[in-house]
């Protein structure tokens, strides 16, 4: 049979309780009190039941993290930054994807079976938009990421996108650029990663005195690599004139570097180019790509710490308004490498 709380507890000649302290690493257990538990807890093998521990709480010890696509790598690098945040807090994550801007899967997601498994639920959203805030009011605990719906019921964890967008802009202006060219652009969009981010580049502009030019800015609906050299590959054939390029996120400068080298341009002698999102890959691309670090790693440990709060209670960081829905801005910095260096 295997260990039970009661087995660790005889063992090491303590109580129930301090050794369900010393399994949830409450800070005020004896230190001497502590070793001698741990080590009955390996001498016996003992493994908490998780499932009696629900049973008791009410809770699961999981949380859900809805993404659009996890072929995208930021979407990739961002579960693996939730992973680590919520494994400082003991919980466990439930991936689940919503696939790559579908509405209705995204809205049916909100209401899934599954989510019983969990405690409650980070979703990043991409079809969704902002008239569909009212369904974010949900019977539990959600925090909002991403840039397609703001002003909703739900705490919302996010970027500073306009302000990133500006200095990755200014940061070629600085280098002499004035011909930009911007991989990315969504005509339709009300709401997003790409109008905030392009906002952003006309101000830098603006703030330059440098004219805009439509011709400048390339669609692409898709921001994956074979999107970004496309848009390139289209440009370079077009015969327009440019000196700089903005990828709106990593992936699509990315594409657009292996396009202009395949057509003999230097980088960054007569283009220089900029990416969004600080992937790993960035540092290993050649030319190495800078970029925009937009806070990752700050916007992943936020919302896990926001949604455990929700969980235990409602409970928000000091200085949160009560129980009114609260947005969080990362951090972000430039990140520069060769793709823009001198």
């Amino acid at each position: 049979m295997p260990a039970t709380l009661h087995d660790v507890a005889a063992l090491a000649n303590v109580s129930i309780k301090t050794v369900s302290n010393v399994v949830h690493d409450y800070k005020h257990v004896r230190p001497d009190t502590r070793e001698r538990v741990l080590a009955a807890i390996k001498e016996l093998g003992y493994r908490p039941n998780i499932t009696a521990r629900g049973l008791r709480s009410g809770r699961t010890g999981v949380i859900g993290l809805a993404l659009p696509e996890l072929s995208l790598s930021y979407f990739a690098e961002l579960a693996d930054s939730v992973i680590r945040a919520a494994e400082k807090r003991s919980l466990v994550v439930l991936i689940e994807q919503t696939g790559g801007g579908d509405r209705e899967r995204e809205i049916a997601m909100l209401s899934s079976p599954r989510l019983q498994l969990t405690d409650g639920l980070i979703f990043s959203p991409l079809g969704m938009g902002m008239a569909d805030r009212d369904l974010l009011d949900v019977p539990y605990p959600l925090v909002l990421l991403g840039e397609r719906i703001f002003g909703g019921p739900a705490d919302h964890v996010t970027m500073r996108n306009v302000d990133a967008a500006r200095a990755a802009t200014r940061h070629l202006l600085e280098r002499g650029r004035r011909r930009i060219a911007v991989i990315g652009g969504h005509e339709d969009e009300d709401m997003g990663s790409a109008t905030l981010r392009l906002r952003g580049y006309r101000e830098a502009l603006a703030e330059a005195g440098v004219p805009f030019d439509q011709e400048l800015i390339l669609p692409a609906r898709e921001w994956h690599r074979h999107d970004g050299a496309r848009a390139m590959r289209d440009l370079l054939a077009a015969g327009i004139p440019f000196d700089g390029v903005f990828g709106l996120n990593d992936t699509l400068a990315l594409g657009a570097l292996r396009a202009l080298q395949e057509a003999g341009v230097r980088i960054p002698d007569d283009v220089a180019v900029v990416g969004f999102d600080d992937l790993d890959e960035t540092q290993y691309s050649l030319p190495t790509l800078t970029t925009v670090d937009p806070g990752r790693e700050e916007i992943a440990a936020t919302a896990v710490r926001v949604l455990a709060e929700l969980i235990e209670g409602g409970r928000r960081a000091p200085g949160d308004d009560g129980d009114r829905p609260r947005e969080y801005l990362a951090d972000f910095r430039l990140i520069e490498r060769e793709s823009t260096a001198p």
